[in-house]
């Protein structure tokens, strides 16, 4: 790399301009030859001088062109399909087929690699090319050294005032970035000043963010698009649904109308699997969930009410946190609810209440986590209150596998997208927890102390490689697990497909047992009630309001009879010399009193 520096002078700074011409020589001096500085020379005698028979060479350097290199790769998906044929829907393909196989020119694409195809064949006959010469040998296994896992990167919130992470996303291509939204959920306790960016955040550069999402309230959920990697989706929350196109800048480019949108928070949006890749739903804690077309925004079209009394009124509805949605079961979706209820539904159902198909109960608490296994769908994970459970859609009343109540409060889960047995979940006491039940069940196979503030949300890359976790200050951290717990284990599905089987076996046998129990307590309970109702005589109704009015004609007189005594108890003795009364004086009042006496029986007796 060459350096120059260029300086700059006035002309007039040169002194006088120099003119040249042609002329003859000038002789300006003449030096002759000095005797003494002759005397003073001394020569050597004999002068040996080394001669090398070999061309003389020299070494030159010059500036070349510089040498770039770059490297470039190819994403082989399933081609060769129409843009109006989605290959992951079974119907469109077979379809597609059936026409492809009635055109001549197919025919005759066949017959000639027929023919390629059948050289090959003979080839691969004389010559197997894919011949194992190390079937007796046992497989090493991948997972040699101890699972572990080390932090990549620390992207922290650039804002003074820190907010929550709450929610991650990642890029579909490469995941080279990644989307952050941070939200405040404590009602009405947000600082002033509190900033509403969220943050796309590029691997390789943690100290500021590519590009800031500006809303026009905080967000609490954010997902890249799968098919447009430049469209994000967000959840507000006020309620609203909001959409930026990356390229158009930070501003919102489609926002839902507010009497159309939730009434509260937005805490699950999901993308659907369509033709045009703008479909998508999100649920709120109102109890409503949505289905949205980006290209209009102004209201859903089509409203889900989590009642499931289906009565469809909005009052008795459930709260939605948590959304989940496979494509290979494009008519089903399931939603996890603050009340600990997993509620499974059917979009394609003609009625609002038909819509909700069955429901799952296990939780004290929210369930902030809910996601089927990426190779078993009738699987799925869920974390809520101190326990992360595992269900089984054969099995409704309990969930087939569980983890021990931790100490600490989980706060969201996810399953690996390379290993069907790895799950992870993350902790309020900032603690990442990695669980392995095919290595073992009862404890994480891993446990990471990320951070001292509590984590709130993590995404897994689609490589199973990098997990991202986002903090209560706003700090999203990346780390890489080891080779292990994220290269798929020899014989692995077919080991998580037993136990699954097994534990759903299991959970079926003890319902089953339960259901018997109960059935026989009930028809012991009926039977004493049989019994109890055959030993009560059978006494008319006459015979018993004359048995109760002699019971309380027999309370009053004994009442009064009792008070006679008192008051026989309490008259003053009679004294030896009275004072003023006379002895026909008293008698009176004695008889006074024994006729107020039998003036008041009879109306106590009229009373009754």
């Amino acid at each position: 790399m060459e350096i120059v520096y260029v300086y700059v002078k006035k002309r007039s700074e040169f002194g006088k301009q120099c003119n040249f011409s042609d002329r003859q020589a000038e002789l300006n001096i003449d030096i002759p030859p000095s005797p003494q500085l002759a005397e003073q020379f001394v020569e050597r005698n004999p002068v040996d001088t080394g001669i090398q028979c070999s061309t003389s060479m020299s070494e030159h350097e010059a500036n070349t062109e510089r040498f770039e290199m770059e490297t470039r790769g190819v994403n082989h998906i399933e081609g060769g399909w129409p843009k109006d044929v989605n290959p992951l829907e079974l119907e469109q393909t077979i379809r597609f087929r059936k026409k492809v196989e009635k055109d001549e020119n197919y025919i005759n694409a066949i017959t000639q690699l027929g023919s390629i195809m059948e050289h090959c064949i003979k080839q691969n006959n004389a010559i197997d090319i894919y011949q194992e010469y190390f079937d007796d040998e046992d497989a090493v296994e991948v997972m040699e050294e101890a699972p572990s896992a080390k932090t990549i990167n620390v992207f922290r919130d650039p804002q003074e005032i820190k907010r929550p992470a709450t929610h991650l996303s990642w890029h579909p291509d490469g995941n080279r970035k990644l989307a952050v939204a941070y939200a405040c959920l404590n009602f009405q306790r947000a600082p002033e000043g509190m900033s509403n960016d969220s943050y796309i955040w590029d691997l390789e550069n943690p100290n500021r963010p590519e590009i800031a999402l500006k809303p026009s309230s905080p967000l609490v959920t954010l997902e890249y698009n799968p098919k447009d990697s430049h469209v994000l989706l967000g959840g507000c929350y006020n309620g609203q649904i909001a959409c930026w196109d990356t390229r158009k800048g930070s501003l919102v480019a489609e926002l839902s109308t507010i009497e159309f949108s939730h009434r509260d928070p937005v805490y699950g949006t999901i993308w659907l699997q369509s033709k045009t890749g703008t479909e998508c739903f999100s649920a709120s804690t109102d109890g409503q969930v949505m289905w949205w077309d980006i290209r209009k925004m102004s209201e859903p079209t089509e409203v889900v009410i989590m009642d499931i009394t289906k009565k469809e009124q909005l009052e008795n509805a459930l709260g939605a946190i948590s959304l989940e949605f496979e494509p290979t079961l494009p008519t089903k979706f399931m939603v996890g609810t603050e009340q600990g209820i997993v509620i499974s539904c059917n979009r394609k159902a003609k009625t609002q209440a038909e819509k909700i198909v069955c429901t799952f109960s296990g939780h004290h608490g929210p369930i902030y986590a809910l996601q089927r296994n990426p190779f078993y769908p009738k699987n799925f994970l869920t974390v809520g209150d101190w326990t992360a459970r595992i269900w089984s859609e054969d099995s409704r009343e309990s969930s087939i596998m569980w983890t021990k109540y931790h100490m600490a409060y989980l706060t969201d889960g996810a399953w690996s997208p390379v290993r069907p047995a790895v799950f992870f979940t993350t902790k309020m006491d900032g603690t990442l927890d990695i669980w392995d039940f095919v290595f073992k069940q009862c404890d994480p196979a891993l446990s990471l102390k990320v951070c001292d503030e509590a984590l709130l949300c993590l995404r897994v890359q689609d490589n199973g490689c990098f997990i991202a976790c986002g903090s209560q200050l706003g700090t999203a951290t990346l780390l890489e697990v080891s080779q292990g717990l994220c290269t798929l284990q020899r014989n692995e599905r077919n080991m998580a497909s037993s136990i699954f089987e097994r534990e759903t076996r299991r959970e079926k046998i003890l319902e089953a047992r339960h259901r018997e129990l109960r059935l026989k307590e009930k028809g012991k309970a009926e039977g004493r009630d049989d019994d109890l109702r055959e030993e009560e005589p059978t006494l008319n109704l006459e015979e018993l309001v004359t048995k109760a009015e002699e019971e309380f004609f027999d309370i009053i007189f004994r009442e009064l009879k009792r008070r006679e005594a008192e008051a026989v108890k309490k008259k003053p003795k009679p004294q030896e010399k009275p004072s003023l009364e006379t002895d026909e004086e008293v008698e009176g009042e004695d008889e006074g009193e024994e006729e107020r006496g039998d003036e008041e029986s009879p109306a106590l007796e009229g009373q009754t």
